[in-house]
């Protein structure tokens, strides 16, 4: 997704991001929107069995893939766990220290922190928090490609999810 979009100097790719989960953990969903100028790209899917912060994270994670130049990123979330976490510096955190928080609690979704922040070592990705269910029209649109992805049939497993880690960090 980077033609006339980002790459050294050209305008940022943005892109809004959301999770559903059925119960937690249950059925899951992730989607996301990226745009940049006339260009538009949906993506979703889900899970049988997962958590939402691990939707969440599929939700960056999955965009990010798309993109395949290193770019300029603006990548909108309203999930404070994913935003806090990677701008506070939380996840290399855990990351440079074993996957353990402070306290020497573990980190939870090491697999997909890993993952989005090897993806973000080749794009500059500034996360921004939204509000989530406050009107906003890509963030709304991101809730019900979730939700639908989480209702659709035959969903895979979740290779990494662990069952009793469906706890918010």
């Amino acid at each position: 997704m980077t033609a006339g979009c980002s790459s050294s100097g050209r305008a940022p790719i943005t892109i809004y991001t959301d999770g559903a989960c059925s119960g937690n953990p249950g059925p899951g969903g992730y989607a996301a929107v990226l745009k940049c100028g006339a260009h538009r790209k949906e993506v979703s899917g889900g899970y049988r069995c997962t958590t939402n912060n691990r939707m969440e994270l599929m939700a960056c994670i999955e965009a990010l893939k798309r993109i395949r130049n290193p770019s300029d990123v603006i990548l909108y979330s309203d999930s404070r766990y994913v935003v806090d976490a990677m701008t506070k510096g939380w996840a290399r955190r855990w990351r440079e220290k074993g996957w353990r928080k402070s306290g020497n609690e573990r980190a939870l979704n090491p697999d997909l922190w890993e993952e989005l922040l090897k993806l973000c070592e080749r794009h500059r990705v500034e996360f921004r928090w939204l509000r989530g269910h406050d009107g906003d029209e890509e963030n709304e649109l991101c809730d019900r490609l979730a939700v639908e992805a989480s209702r659709r049939p035959g969903l895979p497993e979740d290779p990494g999810y662990r069952p009793g880690e469906a706890g918010e960090e």
